[in-house]
């Protein structure tokens, strides 16, 4: 069966904000709290993945790769190919972090440990 196109290509960031993020066994993981736009590029850099917390409070923020997730519009959800237990030790950063973080060693924590998922960094 071929997965269906979305009704729009094109997405408003605030739109992408509190999209599902499920396996793809479709378990949810958590939901888009933001996206991080390379300034000088434009290019999507990552999708902040919420995960866990109960009402908003203890959360967790994974800047997830964006070439990791696809889009599946039968489930109105990004699907990444990782589990529950890989995203528990997927790299985070903090709530205050959320508005940009300029920390070099995190970035390349971030890509060293997707890496294992066949994406690359967004900078190359």
């Amino acid at each position: 069966m071929t997965a269906r196109k979305p009704a729009h290509p094109l997405i408003p960031a605030d739109r992408v904000n509190g999209t599902d993020v499920v396996n793809k066994a479709g378990d949810k993981l958590g939901k888009i709290e933001d996206v991080a736009i390379e300034k000088v590029s434009g290019e999507v850099a990552y999708a902040i993945l919420s995960f866990g917390g109960l009402l908003g409070l203890g959360a967790k923020y994974h800047p997830v790769p964006w070439k990791l997730l696809k889009y599946d519009a039968d489930r109105r959800a990004y699907v990444v190919p990782m589990e529950k237990a890989d995203l528990e030790t997927a790299p985070m950063i903090d709530e205050t972090e959320l508005s940009g973080w300029t920390d070099e060693a995190t970035r390349d924590a971030i890509f060293k440990y997707y890496g294992a998922y066949g994406v690359g960094p967004y900078w190359m």
